[in-house]
């Protein structure tokens, strides 16, 4: 993650889980080192995927004392093997000891993304079709969770609300239907940007169209429904599958066409990669 994006938009959140998990003091740490001592410890992979944030668990010891050096042996994007060494944190004990399990969190969120998301993008290898997260992310966690889909392979759908027109099924409700969801869109937002809707049948496909959307959502629709809809779209509006996309079905979608597949459980879905901060020694 490129430095200066670190700092104007992940240092707060780092901070606030620094604070969560540190309100006063640490007082394990504290009674079992009460004075500085030189240390170091190991990152240590304990199964295989692939590594994403190195840089926001660094920063995380960065916060607590700028003197702690992280050297690391891979980098984000990496396919890292169990039982691996990936890298040594040197400092202040207290500080390696106090920043462990935020430090950690964050890389086996990211690292546990990156890995689901390259197993997914890995079986779209060599078609057309992009792979999109959501934002079905953690609160407070969105700019680390949808920067690990990028590492993973995937791409970035709409990073929130201010960044895209997206019309869902209540949108449609609200505006009384497909047409008229499109053209209040179309007069509102700016022309810079792109309308999607969502549809769930052929029927609303074809009004969404004819109204001038620029990305079809196909939405929980049938196979067959989507290669029809595929053609209905082409060259009118790109295509988007979504609903319910896991590592486990997406293979049937491979051949359908569709411009993008969206799937939520990219973020909300992957488990963590185990990783732990063993052998930790004064120096």
């Amino acid at each position: 993650m490129h430095e200066i994006t670190m700092k104007m938009n992940a240092d707060e959140l780092i901070l606030m889980a620094l604070r969560e998990d540190i309100s006063s003091e640490d007082i394990t740490t504290n009674s079992v080192m009460p004075n500085y001592c030189a240390g170091e410890v190991e990152l240590r992979c304990k199964e295989d995927g692939v590594i994403a944030g190195l840089g926001v668990f660094a920063r995380v010891f960065a916060l607590l004392d700028p003197a702690t050096v992280c050297e690391f042996t891979c980098k984000d994007g990496d396919t890292v093997r169990n039982g691996e060494v990936l890298g040594t944190i040197r400092g202040d004990i207290r500080v390696l000891l106090s920043g462990e399990r935020t430090a950690l969190n964050f890389l086996q969120r990211m690292s546990g993304i990156a890995t689901y998301t390259r197993q997914i993008a890995d079986l779209l290898a060599g078609s057309k079709t992009k792979l999109l997260d959501t934002r079905k992310t953690t609160p407070n966690m969105r700019i680390f969770e949808k920067y690990a889909v990028k590492v993973g392979g995937g791409n970035n759908h709409r990073y929130n609300l201010s960044d895209g027109v997206l019309l869902k099924d209540n949108h449609i409700g609200a505006a009384g239907g497909v047409a008229e969801a499109v053209r209040m869109a179309k007069a509102y937002a700016p022309f810079v940007r792109k309308i999607e809707i969502e549809v769930e049948n052929l029927d609303m496909l074809r009004e969404a169209l004819d109204a001038g959307a620029d990305i079809v959502m196909l939405d929980n629709m049938s196979v067959e429904d989507m290669r029809e809809a595929v053609k209905l779209a082409k060259g009118r509006a790109e295509t988007e599958c979504s609903g319910n996309v896991t590592r486990e079905n997406v293979a049937r979608l491979v051949d359908i066409g569709v411009d993008y597949i969206s799937s939520g459980a990219l973020t909300h879905s992957a488990p963590i990669l185990d990783l732990s901060l063993k052998n930790l020694h004064a120096i």
